[in-house]
């Protein structure tokens, strides 16, 4: 963080960090060290988390076959049981417990807990067990604000005849940020933010970025980042920033907001 627009995110009062589940087994003293200064300026943060890696894993050995479709994992009956146990039994309350460790006092959330993720079937028949986030319940989340305590909450949602729902993180991420009203929301990544030239981008513009697509600069597995960024800009998020465990990075925002 070189500039003071880079300083942005650390001046806003509520930020969503969405973990893609590649970055859990790799979160270093940095990330968390980071994370509390976040908290330390004033900032109230969310988690939000995936877990392919370790789903794709938990699969296999129950010899399930996996199929991603159009960018979401088809979700049948057996495999929604294990997405279950994997996110909540496994993931969520791994990370929860590294926060804690590191006194950054954290409690698990997902779908079920106070209606926190009420959803419908996206598409059953093509997806299966996939849920489309109707609504998400803010008091929860407020209530916990007010406490001084973190939601880590696992991408997996629930319909009023409490059946589980998979649903994408990304997603996830993004209503929860738009339900409290959150100033920026963070993708963590493998990458730290978007390299043209071999420089680091420290601000980008949806239009910059379409351009830096169209010629060839931004490409292969950063392109569904960007796109997932300016989704979430279109959908009302002032800010959304790709960013490494440092929480560093590149932000993104529409040039009215840069400017």
């Amino acid at each position: 963080m070189t500039t003071s627009k880079l300083m942005h995110h650390t001046e806003r009062k509520r930020i969503v960090i969405k973990l893609g589940g590649s970055m859990l087994e790799r979160l270093s003293d940095e990330f968390f060290m980071k994370f509390m200064e976040l908290r330390n300026e004033g900032n109230e943060i969310i988690i939000v988390h995936g877990g392919g890696p370790f789903i794709n894993e938990a699969l296999k050995k129950n010899g399930i076959d996996s199929k991603i479709d159009d960018g979401i994992r088809v979700t049948c009956e057996k495999s929604i049981a294990i997405v279950k146990q994997v996110l909540v039994g496994e993931v969520n309350t791994c990370l929860v417990h590294q926060l804690n460790q590191k006194g950054i006092e954290a409690i698990g959330l997902n779908g079920f807990d106070g209606k926190l993720l009420e959803c419908s079937m996206l598409d059953e028949k093509r997806y299966g067990f996939v849920g489309d986030i109707q609504s998400v319940n803010n008091k929860i989340i407020e209530k916990l604000f007010a406490a001084s305590i973190v939601p880590v909450i696992s991408c997996l949602g629930a319909t009023n005849d409490g059946i589980a729902l998979n649903v994408n993180a990304d997603t996830v991420a993004s209503k929860v940020a738009l339900e409290i009203g959150a100033n920026s929301l963070l993708l963590v990544t493998d990458t730290p933010g978007i390299k043209i030239d071999s420089q680091l981008q420290q601000v980008a513009s949806p239009s910059q970025l379409s351009e830096w697509v169209g010629t060839g600069d931004i490409y292969g597995g950063m392109i569904p980042k960007v796109n997932a960024a300016i989704a979430c800009l279109n959908a009302g998020i002032p800010t959304v920033q790709i960013v490494d465990q440092y929480l560093t990075g590149t932000m993104i925002a529409y040039e009215e907001v840069l400017n």
